[in-house]
């Protein structure tokens, strides 16, 4: 049976993030998206311009609406934007029974902020919904209210102070570390596991994060067990990004190539 994976996000229009670049991931990796809008934005690949937040009871309608008559069997939580989002998200999904994947974004690639800074509180609070979230370094020190992780060692303590905070699972992406390699730590209560991986020198890679935490979603989605969804969905966003030359989009933080499986199909 194919899953059926929701993604509650915003907009991206360049579609290298956000809804766009969920809906590509989701749909590349075998499952049916589907999507509850919680912000638009104008953007391209050189920056956010501008952002227009959806109304919380609005956002809220949506993923009710898809309850009243569709089955879920993952969700992917990425920008939310402010705390009434947050909190009309938390009361929509409440007593569902399926993985739920949270991607705490904060930032855009380009440094537009997309989380008001009163409502990392309130995100912090969602947490213990999760199945598992998907921070970046950046994302994780401002979590924690810490310095930003710069060694494997300081990312393994950062993965254990964010499961404290009460998600089932943390997976911790080292992108923002220097050096040729690109590991990201997977960390539960019986477990820490190291997932490596290679840096690709490319400036394509706008909407990463938001195309992990969505093939991780449609893998979970799938029934894999977590630690093979998360080795999955990593080695799915390595090509994407291994293949992104192949795009000829914009003049900034290029997207990644989320069909690449699919190229010279015509």
């Amino acid at each position: 049976m194919i899953p059926n994976i929701l993604s509650i996000a915003g907009s991206d229009p360049s579609g290298g993030a956000g809804i766009q670049a969920d809906i590509k991931a989701i749909s590349a990796n075998g499952a049916y998206a589907m999507a509850a809008i919680t912000a638009l934005t104008a953007q391209n690949t050189c920056g956010v311009q501008a952002v227009q937040m959806v109304e919380p009871e609005f956002v809220a309608r949506q993923i009710r609406a898809l309850r009243d008559d569709i089955r879920i069997d993952a969700v992917k939580i990425g920008m939310l934007g402010t705390a009434a989002i947050i909190e009309a998200v938390a009361d929509a999904l409440d007593g569902l029974d399926a993985p739920i994947v949270l991607d705490p974004v904060m930032v855009a690639k380009g440094g537009d902020r997309l989380l008001q800074t009163d409502a990392v509180a309130g995100l912090r609070g969602l947490l213990p919904r999760a199945t598992v979230i998907t921070p970046n370094l950046p994302e994780a020190a401002d979590l924690l209210g810490q310095a930003e992780a710069t060694t494997r060692d300081a990312m393994e303590v950062q993965v254990r102070a964010l499961l404290a905070l009460g998600p089932r699972a943390v997976l911790l992406k080292g992108g923002h570390l220097a050096g040729d390699e690109s590991p990201d730590v997977l960390a539960d209560a019986e477990s820490l596991t190291w997932l490596p991986g290679p840096r690709h020198p490319t400036r394509k890679t706008h909407g990463t994060g938001c195309t992990l935490s969505s093939a991780l979603a449609t893998s979970l989605g799938h029934g894999r067990p977590l630690t093979e969804a998360a080795e999955r969905a990593k080695r799915y966003v390595a090509i994407a990004i291994e293949q992104a030359d192949t795009l000829d989009v914009g003049q900034g933080h290029g997207p990644t190539q989320h069909f690449h499986a699919m190229k010279g199909r015509s």
